[in-house]
């Protein structure tokens, strides 16, 4: 496991902390874009070189294949994250941060929204093109309350992205648009946005787009 931590450091005041789980080597580009869209001063923990189906999936989903890509990891590792690995990222920064958020793409933003329903230490939430075609995962957010409301939720998708003969991918627009329908229904501010293209469409633009919308955006 890798972890890459990007900051301003002669900010002037406490910064937002934001945590990412992604691929490799992405954190210093996402990073890089986001200071191009003109971010306000944060802090990026890129965290890499994950399992990545099973580390960021909630539960085994035998409606996949048998479950053959290995799913069902999410809870062991966000253990890990808040136990381990956040106290240690935490422990490199001169202060503590102004909050805590998390971002994720594809299963990363699965995990994103999962991790918000485990604990309360993420106060902005930022899903880029989510896997929330995920079996089971919109039945469980519409039955379960998050530990903390967070201030912010973002969901994007590429406009293309349910335009597939993937069965188990079709419903991703709909749950997506669902989930920000149930959420604003709640008082959660939640922003949903679409953008050009399919699921592997400007990647690192997207992620960033993400992240200056949850760190940008006043909250109420």
């Amino acid at each position: 496991m890798d972890i890459e931590i990007f900051t301003d450091k002669e900010a002037e005041s406490r910064i937002p902390l934001v945590v990412l789980n992604t691929i490799k080597n992405e954190g210093a580009k996402i990073f890089e874009r986001c200071l191009e869209l003109g971010c306000r001063n944060f802090t990026l923990a890129a965290i890499s070189d994950l399992d990545w189906n099973h580390d960021l999936s909630p539960w085994e989903t035998p409606d996949l294949r048998k479950n053959r890509y290995g799913f069902g990891g999410a809870d062991k590792y966000l253990e890990r994250l808040t136990g381990d690995i956040l106290p240690g990222i935490l422990s490199e920064l001169p202060e503590q941060p102004e909050y805590t958020a998390i971002a994720g793409y594809s299963l990363a933003g699965l995990f994103a929204l999962y991790a918000a329903y485990k604990t309360d230490i993420f106060s902005r939430i930022a899903t880029i093109s989510g896997s929330l075609w995920f079996p089971g995962f919109i039945e469980f957010a519409e039955t379960h309350d998050f530990v903390k409301t967070p201030d912010l939720i973002y969901l994007s998708l590429g406009e293309s992205e349910a335009r597939t003969r993937d069965r188990a991918l079709v419903s991703v627009r709909k749950n997506t648009e669902r989930l920000a329908d149930l959420y604003n229904s709640k008082g959660i501010p939640s922003l949903f946005e679409l953008n050009p293209g399919n699921h592997f469409t400007e990647t690192v633009g997207r992620t960033a787009k993400g992240i200056k919308r949850i760190i940008d955006t006043v909250s109420k």
